[in-house]
């Protein structure tokens, strides 16, 4: 069985005294030997107190975003060097808030998210500096009333996947989420995050081979809570959860973290 990881991404969300209490908090009932990793996305100004927080417990800490250049003349961006220095072991690469909502304007004022290419440059940047990267893929509303989510899917992995190495993207993570079900309450039936989990791990080997898609680490993320986690990982395909706003709190992020262990059968 792949090892199951549980990640919280906290967006741009909590306090310094916050970040400090709540991975405290958590590591507080965690085994040092747990069989599954549990990492935390916090904002960009608190990756270094909460990597110090970290210390000597079995979470690991991860960048929210990352610019693909080492350095130069990117106000407001931080580089995967930066990231790693600061104590990232990961970084989120593509998370739906980027591909749609993030970013510049078009003549005509619409948002303009980042796109596969550069998606593609931020993964190959973090490898290169030693971080493991999880790419986020999901589909809109509006594609998957369409019937296109797989056709979505397959576009986003070909568009980021692009010229990587099997043996990289073996070790590498990928978060399907729906985003249709980020944030809204909505979460995908466990019947649609195991089609959409075959359909990617289906890709990869297609893609690159069938060893890749047995190793290869797959999430679901969207509306993710304590109640629906143990539901949602029982799938064999679903290697764990990626947490947005349930994360912010220790009992019902720990809740999640149970929900695992028992859809996984670790006790």
């Amino acid at each position: 069985m792949r090892r199951p990881m549980v990640a919280g991404n906290w967006k741009m969300n909590m306090t310094l005294a916050g970040t400090r209490e709540l991975i405290r908090g958590l590591a507080a009932k965690l085994s040092s030997n747990a069989p599954i990793d549990v990492t935390v996305f916090p904002p960009f100004v608190y990756l270094f107190a909460a990597s110090q927080a970290a210390q000597d417990t079995p979470i690991r800490i991860g960048g929210q975003n990352l610019w693909p250049e080492t350095k130069g003349a990117f106000t407001g961006e931080v580089s995967a060097e930066m990231l790693r220095e600061a104590g990232c072991r990961y970084v989120l690469v593509g998370h739906s808030e980027r591909r749609h909502t993030i970013g510049g304007a078009d003549r005509e004022g619409r948002t303009v998210g980042e796109d596969d290419a550069l998606l593609n440059r931020k993964l190959k940047a973090a490898r290169a500096a030693g971080l493991t990267p999880v790419l986020c893929v999901g589909e809109t509303l509006a594609e998957r009333d369409a019937a296109q989510t797989q056709a979505v899917l397959t576009s986003q992995l070909e568009g980021g996947l692009r010229g990587q190495s099997s043996a990289h993207v073996a070790m590498m993570l990928i978060a399907y989420e729906p985003v249709w079900a980020i944030g809204t309450g909505r979460t995908a039936t466990v019947e649609q995050a195991d089609e959409a989990h075959r359909h990617i791990r289906a890709e990869i080997a297609r893609m690159f081979d069938a060893r890749t898609a047995e190793l290869v680490r797959i999430l679901y993320g969207g509306s993710v809570k304590a109640s629906n986690s143990k539901e949602l990982m029982t799938p064999p395909g679903v290697d764990g959860v990626l947490v947005g706003g349930a994360s912010l709190a220790v009992d019902e992020f720990l809740g999640i973290i149970s929900g695992c262990f028992s859809a996984k059968g670790l006790g």
